[in-house]
């Protein structure tokens, strides 16, 4: 994407910025399966800042687990979502973004026709990455809440249609390495379609069996577990299923960014928190703040995934972040550009979980 126009510029005057903020604006764009996201950063001091986010659960993956194709009400959805987008993207005169479709376009036949038909109507032009490119974003996007003294990590994001696994070393300051990556075909949106909206005690620990039983062969192959048990492993979550239960672990009557980024809960609290909201209906749930209607369906899928990855790697504690694949994106575009990007977004306008 070009700068915006001088008349793009002049408007953005008019709304309070002064001439000497007028740094180059970068975007990142991510397409799940669930939900449609933008970030929009500039350069700040080492880091960046966030001017402005959006948002909206799209539902892209709609049936694909069973059909193998995007749906047409499901890629409508999305385009009227990408069209807010676009315009957020040429009224601020970005000047450079990543657009990336995940999970969803993987699994669909008809991606491409859908990605050429995105760019038709709204300009914007996509890649799909791999499950190893997505894992990779995501741990540099959360390369500066690694902070222990743990020379490993596991780093694993539920997504709509699938759950990255990432197993990380640090090679030498903060900086840590990938050293493998798995992504099991199980997410949100995929097993809330297949167990409905109320999940009962007994569905609910056949869920979290049948994920705990695809990661012996990853945790084996990197002895995880020998790690975990000399205590040399930081685990860190980047998903709403893990930002929802901070907040439900804070109680916080509206969502918080701030509070929730970096917040560090030990297991027993979050399995408190896990089988509170798993205990409740389709209503009690949506009427939670943090959840809501939208989110009310996939909470208890997101937490069964979350107990299979806490029962098979004991770490104790789990750092949640609000943070992830685009902040990934967003730091590479900068230091492409000549940026010094320290890793550690400016809490800005419009944050959004």
């Amino acid at each position: 994407m070009t700068r915006g126009t001088t008349a793009n510029w002049r408007r953005r005057s008019k709304f309070g910025l002064s001439q000497k903020r007028r740094d180059p604006l970068y975007g990142a764009l991510d397409l799940g399966t669930n939900n449609c996201r933008l970030l929009i950063a500039r350069p700040d001091a080492g880091g960046f800042r966030v001017v402005a986010s959006f948002s909206r659960i799209v539902r892209l993956g709609e049936g694909v687990s069973r059909t193998g194709t995007l749906i047409e009400t499901a890629m409508a959805r999305t385009i009227d979502a990408l069209s807010v987008c676009a315009a957020k993207l040429n009224d601020l005169g970005v000047v450079r973004t990543r657009n990336i479709a995940t999970e969803a376009c993987r699994r669909a036949a008809n991606c491409d026709g859908f990605l050429a038909r995105i760019k038709a109507e709204t300009g914007l032009e996509f890649e799909t990455i791999t499950c190893e490119e997505e894992a990779r974003l995501a741990l540099l996007g959360c390369q500066s809440l690694l902070k222990s003294d743990a020379p490993y990590a596991v780093v694993f994001d539920i997504g709509g249609g699938s759950t990255e696994l990432t197993w990380a070393h640090r090679r030498n300051g903060e900086s840590f390495e990938i050293l493998d990556v798995m992504s099991m075909p199980v997410g949100v949106v995929n097993l809330a379609e297949k167990s409905g909206c109320e999940i009962d005690a007994a569905a609910y620990a056949e869920m979290v069996d049948e994920i705990a039983a695809r990661i012996p062969p990853f945790c084996a192959r990197n002895d995880i577990r020998a790690h975990v048990e000399r205590g040399e492993v930081q685990m860190v979550g980047t998903s709403g299923t893990v930002t929802t239960l901070g907040a439900v672990y804070l109680r916080l009557p509206q969502y918080s960014r701030q509070r929730v980024d970096g917040l560090v809960i030990d297991f027993q609290s979050l399995d408190e928190a896990s089988r509170y909201v798993a205990s409740l209906d389709f209503g009690g749930r949506a009427a939670i703040p943090c959840i809501g209607s939208e989110r009310a369906e996939l909470v208890v899928p997101g937490c069964a995934i979350l107990d299979a990855i806490c029962r098979s790697w004991p770490v104790g504690k789990l750092t949640v972040a609000d943070r992830g694949l685009r902040e990934g994106i967003l730091m590479e575009l900068m230091a492409a550009d000549g940026c010094t990007v320290a890793g550690l977004p400016t809490p800005g306008t419009d944050a959004v979980h």
